[in-house]
Parts: structure tokens; C-alpha cells; sequence
């Protein structure tokens, strides 16, 4: 069973839930998908600076307090910062001597039974039609070295409850905030073995082809046959328009 969010996490939540819910509509499913036996790593789309909340208040609402990997700068943003470090969410220090405290802080939410939600793209998604970009294969080495599921959730319209890159909230009309979780992705025969490049890179492909396909559903749309790639110049990173 997951821990039970702490007394402070639970008072700072109940505004928290009561202002997404005057400013949003819940479009939610598959909650029956997230295990209450084990932790598990809730993997999602990046759109927003408001995705971290939207899917907080998804994983909360539905029995699982979640502990968010997210970049260090966003914890200095207006709000938003406010919000992870009140939550006592974990800072990622990419680049840095202090990169390696984030992945074991959340092996240790992993190993007492909790869940972790991460985003694999590592930041906003590049591609112009906010399609899910390649993957960095940070999930795929916790996942494959933990042995944990990972359950994907793939989220739609905070981004125009904030825009990518914005500052200004639109919180009026309410905005549709769809959230679907799916079964755990199946990463068994990536297992036991090596944690090669070769097999982060696979098992990261697997984690954001489930997340585009789940995209495109939520979506009924079809997504580029290639997704953008952030290390590649040109057509295959498609530049934002």
C-alpha cells in the first residue's frame, strides 16, 4: 500500500485540489491501471509548466501522493517552484556533481513501496505540434534496475491552461484536462541483463512510443512518423515553428 501523504501534504493539497478544480475539468481514466501493491514509476507527456500539476492532481486524487523528478530551474519558477518544494518533490541538478541525488532519492521512494512521476523527455517538449520528443533514458535505467512497473499516463490540455513557455495563467473558460493511464509497460525482456546503451535506448523507445500512441488516441490525431530529437539539427529535429 502507499504511504500515507504526511499531515503538511495533505493540508497543502486540499487548496491545491480546490483550485484545479475551479479552473478545470477532469477527463480522467484508467485509474485502475496504478498498483496499490508496489511502487511504481508514472511516466507522462511534457506540454506545460502545468503538467507536473495536472498529473499530481490525477495520481492524488486517485490514492498515490506523488513524488515528481523535475529540473532544478523549475523549482526557482513563480508558483510553480513554490508548489514542488512545498511537496517536497525532487530536484533534478542535470549536468552537476549533485546529478546522482535525484536518482537516489527516488530509488528510495521505489524500495519503501511508493511511486515516482517523471517525465522521460526531461523538459517541453521541441516538436512543433507538441508531440512527445525522444525519450532521455534516465526512466529506463531506474525502471530496469528496480525492476518496478512503469505505468504511462499521457495527459492533455495544460497547455492551454499555460501555455509552453508561458508565464500568464488562463484559467477562464475551465479547461479540459484529459488524463489516461495505461497497463504497465512490458519491459521484461529488457530485464536482468546489461543496462548497455543499446537497452536504455530500447526500453526508452518502448516508454514514449506508448506515451505518442496514447497521445494520438486522446488526441484522434496521427503523430510524425519520427519524433523530434532535441541532439539532431535540421529534419530530424524538425525546429519549432
Amino acid at each position: 500500500m502507499p504511504t500515507p501523504a504526511s499531515r503538511f501534504y495533505r493540508n497543502a493539497a486540499r487548496p491545491l485540489q480546490a483550485l484545479m478544480t475551479s479552473v478545470t475539468k477532469k477527463d480522467w481514466h484508467g485509474a485502475e491501471h496504478l498498483p496499490a501493491d508496489q511502487g511504481f514509476i508514472a511516466v507522462s507527456n511534457h506540454v506545460s509548466y502545468a503538467d507536473p500539476i495536472t498529473l499530481a492532481h490525477f495520481l492524488y486524487n486517485n490514492g498515490h501522493p506523488p513524488r515528481i523528478l523535475a529540473k532544478e530551474s523549475l523549482f526557482r519558477a513563480p508558483f510553480i517552484g513554490w508548489l514542488l518544494r512545498g511537496f517536497d518533490q525532487i530536484p533534478v541538478h542535470r549536468g552537476t556533481s549533485r546529478a546522482a541525488e535525484a536518482v537516489d532519492a527516488a530509488v528510495d521512494v521505489l524500495e519503501r513501496g511508493d511511486m515516482i512521476a517523471m517525465f522521460p523527455e526531461g523538459t517541453l517538449t521541441r516538436d512543433p505540434d507538441l508531440w512527445p520528443m525522444v525519450g532521455r533514458t534516465g526512466v529506463a535505467r531506474m525502471a530496469l534496475s528496480t525492476g518496478v512497473p512503469v505505468i504511462p499516463v499521457a495527459q492533455w490540455g495544460a497547455h492551454r491552461l499555460l501555455p509552453r513557455y508561458g508565464k500568464m495563467v488562463h484559467p477562464i473558460p475551465r479547461k479540459t484536462i484529459t488524463v489516461v493511464a495505461g497497463p504497465a509497460i512490458d519491459l521484461d525482456d529488457l530485464r536482468g541483463g546489461d543496462l548497455d546503451t543499446a537497452t536504455l535506448r530500447a526500453a526508452t523507445d518502448r516508454i514514449m512510443a506508448t506515451l505518442t500512441s496514447m497521445v494520438a488516441d486522446i488526441r484522434g490525431e496521427t503523430p510524425p512518423e519520427t519524433p523530434y530529437d532535441v541532439r539532431k539539427k535540421g529534419d530530424g529535429g524538425r525546429p519549432v515553428r
